[in-house]
């Protein structure tokens, strides 16, 4: 037995928290910007994802007009710096609602590097960092999209293994519902089957 949930009759607040809980784990793009008079704001977005190959294209979604979006509209660049397990505390706190103005990288005591590319400052102690000029936004309700043509992008060699960044060093941080974050856990892999494969084992059941 299910139990049904019409978005259209549901409270705004009870449906996010459901499509939260849902759709997870959720990578998280932990993002930097700095506005046109020169704050630094530092924000995790955990509606996270890649959008094309080539070009290569990231994008995040601004759940109302948030300091991140606000920042990006005015100088059309920003970095998402990936968010390691070894720094949940730093990004939890990032996440507070501090009033603009207020550098969340002062504010909760995060390194900056400066970016190769754009002006944004990277997180330091972030093992990856994706430098993005803005590609576009897609106003979709209460919330926007944002997608970035990554212009730059740095690797710690830490966390590197035969020139290919390794998952398990990665140790990436996830979003799941309410207060709850996830790790890494068990790695499992796979290789996808080839169709001539499938025609190979279909005719050689067929002798």
């Amino acid at each position: 037995m299910r139990i049904d949930f019409d978005p259209a009759r549901c409270d705004r607040d009870a449906f996010y928290r459901l499509m939260t809980a849902t759709v997870v784990p959720r990578p998280i793009a932990w993002v930097s910007t700095t506005s046109a008079d020169g704050t630094d704001n530092l924000a995790p977005h955990s509606f996270f994802t890649i959008s094309c190959v080539a070009p290569p294209v990231v994008q995040f979604t601004s759940v109302g007009r948030k300091d991140s979006l606000r920042n990006i509209e005015e100088t059309g660049e920003f970095v998402v710096n990936f968010a390691p397990e070894s720094m949940f505390e730093q990004i939890n706190a990032t996440a507070t609602d501090f009033p603009r103005g207020i550098s969340e990288f002062d504010a909760v005591g995060v390194a900056r590097e400066p970016g190769l590319r754009v002006k944004p400052p990277r997180v330091a102690a972030s093992p990856v960092v994706l430098e993005c000029e803005l590609h576009s936004t897609l106003r979709l309700g209460d919330s926007t999209v944002v997608f970035g043509r990554v212009v730059h992008a740095a690797v710690s060699e830490e966390v590197m293994a035969e020139g290919h960044p390794e998952v398990t060093r990665l140790a990436p941080l996830t979003r799941l519902g309410k207060d709850e974050w996830g790790t890494l856990g068990g790695v499992r892999e796979i290789s996808r089957v080839p169709y001539s494969r499938w025609q190979e084992a279909e005719a050689e059941a067929a002798r």
